[in-house]
C-alpha cells in the first residue's frame, strides 16, 4: 500500500504556526514579486478567493474579509518542509520515503498490515502535527494515483474524514473513484478534463477505469495515460523513485522587484543570479561545462484582462574548462547579456542555468590552458562559509552590485524564524 502525506495549505501553515491568533481565519500567501495567490486556507476559499489569481485584483475582496496576506517567505517554508520529511523518515524509514514536493510525500507502506493501516495514518497525521506544528491530510490506497484520490477526498471532507481515508477494499475504492470528478485526478488536469467530457463521457474517475489500455494510448498521452488507468484499476505503474541527491541541472530565475529598462540592472540580476546557481553546485560539489542566461521583456498589450509576459530570449556558452567558480561563470554570464539585451525594452524577469554537470574532483583539463593549481577552490569555500554563517550575501562580487533596486518585492513577508537569529520567534 502506498500512502501521501500532503500538508494543508502549506505556505499558510506556516505562517499560522508562528502567529497562532490567524487559526480558523481567512490567510493567503503570494507568489514572487506579491503578483499571484498561491497558497489559500479554506477560510479564504469560502470568501471567494481564487487560487493562482492576481493579487491586485483580488485585493478587494481581500480588504473587505480582513484576509491576512504573505508575501513568500522561502526560507521559512523549506526549513518547515525539511523538518515534516524527516518526521515521516523517522515514522516508516528514509527508504520508504518519496519527497514529491515541498509539502507532499509518498509513503511505502507495505510492512504494515492492512488490519493495521488505519491507525498508523492516523499516527503519522498525529505525530507530525505534533512535531512540526503542521496539519496535514493522509491518503492510503493499493497505488499512487489511487492514494492521491484518496488525500483529496481526506481534504474535500476534513471534518468527516479527520483528514485520513484509506481505500483498503474494492467497495471503498469504487465509492471514491465514483466521488471524484475527472478534473480532479492526478495527471489529467482541468483542460484535458473537459475534453474527455465532450469526447467520451467520462465525467468521473470511475468512467476512466472502464477505458481500455489502448483508447488511454491514444487519448491520454500514449504510455503516461495507459499508467494511469492502470493505477485507477489498481494496478501498480508507477514504482516509489529515490530522491535524486545529484542534480543534473542547476537553475536560478527570479522575477524584477521593478521593470528594468537598463541593461546595467540586468547584468548586476544576471550576476547575482549566477553567484546563487554557483552556490548550489558547489554544494553537491560539481562544476558546470555549458551556462544559459535567459530574459523575459514585458508583453506589449493593451488588453487589460490578459495577464502574461512576452517572449523569453536566451542564450549560452559552453566554458573551455568545468568550473565551479563564481567569478568565471558571471564573467560568460554578463558577456551573454550583452547579447540578449534590446535597447527600448522593458524586461521582467532573467534567469541563469547551469548544466552539463560533472564532478568538481574529475574535471577534464584543456591542453591549451595554463594549469590552475585549486581551481579557486579555497576561495570558494571560504565565501560560502562566510555567507552561510552570516547570511544576505555579505560578500559578493562587484558585478552583483550594491542598491539592487530590481530585487524582487516581499513587503509582507514574516519573519524567518528558523534560520535567523535576529528574527527568532520571542515568547514573553
Amino acid at each position: 500500500m502506498i500512502a501521501i502525506v500532503d500538508c494543508n495549505s502549506f505556505y499558510c501553515s506556516c505562517e499560522r504556526l508562528f502567529q497562532p491568533h490567524l487559526d480558523n481565519k481567512p490567510v493567503v500567501v503570494l507568489s514572487n514579486n506579491d503578483g499571484c495567490i498561491i497558497s489559500r486556507t479554506d477560510e479564504a476559499k469560502a470568501f471567494g478567493v481564487q487560487m493562482a489569481g492576481p493579487y491586485f485584483l483580488a485585493k478587494p475582496l481581500i480588504e473587505k474579509h480582513q484576509v491576512a496576506t504573505f508575501s513568500s517567505n522561502y526560507n521559512l517554508y523549506g526549513d518547515l518542509s525539511w523538518r515534516v520529511m524527516e518526521t515521516l523518515r523517522v515514522l516508516v524509514g528514509k527508504e520508504n520515503v518519496e519527497v514529491y514536493s515541498v509539502d507532499e510525500a509518498f509513503l511505502n507502506l507495505e510492512k504494515f498490515a492492512l488490519a493495521d493501516l488505519q491507525i498508523m495514518s492516523i499516527k503519522i497525521k498525529e505525530t507530525v502535527e505534533l512535531w512540526t506544528g503542521i496539519k496535514v491530510s493522509v491518503g492510503v490506497a493499493p497505488t499512487k494515483v489511487l492514494s492521491k484520490v484518496a488525500n483529496h477526498l481526506a481534504k474535500k471532507n476534513k471534518v468527516a474524514t479527520q483528514c485520513v481515508v484509506v481505500l483498503d477494499t474494492e467497495e471503498k475504492i469504487t465509492k471514491a473513484l465514483q466521488d471524484t470528478p475527472i478534473g480532479e485526478v492526478w495527471g489529467v488536469g482541468r483542460q484535458y478534463a473537459e475534453k474527455l467530457k465532450e469526447m467520451n463521457a467520462v465525467f468521473t474517475a470511475f468512467d476512466l477505469t472502464k477505458k481500455s489500455e489502448a483508447w488511454a494510448q491514444k487519448n491520454l498521452g500514449g504510455v503516461v495515460g495507459i499508467r494511469l488507468v492502470k493505477e485507477l484499476k489498481g494496478e501498480p505503474a508507477n514504482e516509489m523513485e529515490k530522491q535524486l541527491t545529484v542534480k543534473k541541472m542547476i537553475a536560478t530565475t527570479r522575477m524584477f522587484g521593478i521593470p528594468v529598462k537598463n541593461i546595467k540592472d540586468i547584468k548586476e540580476a544576471v550576476a547575482t543570479y549566477t553567484s546563487r546557481a554557483a552556490e548550489k553546485l558547489r554544494r553537491q560539489q560539481s562544476a558546470a561545462t555549458i551556462i544559459n542566461v535567459f530574459v523575459v521583456s514585458k508583453e506589449t498589450n493593451n488588453n487589460q484582462t490578459r495577464f502574461r509576459h512576452g517572449p523569453a530570449v536566451g542564450s549560452y556558452f559552453t566554458l573551455p574548462v568545468a568550473t565551479a567558480a563564481s567569478n568565471e561563470l558571471i564573467k560568460a554570464a554578463v558577456q551573454l547579456v550583452d547579447g540578449l539585451f534590446e535597447k527600448g525594452k522593458i524586461y521582467k524577469k532573467a534567469g541563469v542555468i547551469l548544466s552539463g554537470l560533472v564532478p568538481i574532483t574529475s574535471i577534464q583539463g584543456n591542453l591549451f590552458d595554463q594549469k590552475k593549481t585549486n581551481n579557486k577552490n579555497c576561495l570558494m569555500d571560504m565565501i560560502d562559509n562566510i555567507n552561510f554563517s552570516m547570511r544576505d550575501d555579505i560578500l559578493k562580487f562587484a558585478a552583483s552590485g550594491t542598491t539592487r533596486n530590481w530585487k524582487m518585492r516581499h513587503e509582507m513577508r514574516s519573519p524567518r524564524y528558523t534560520t535567523r537569529w535576529d528574527e527568532m520567534f520571542e515568547v514573553r
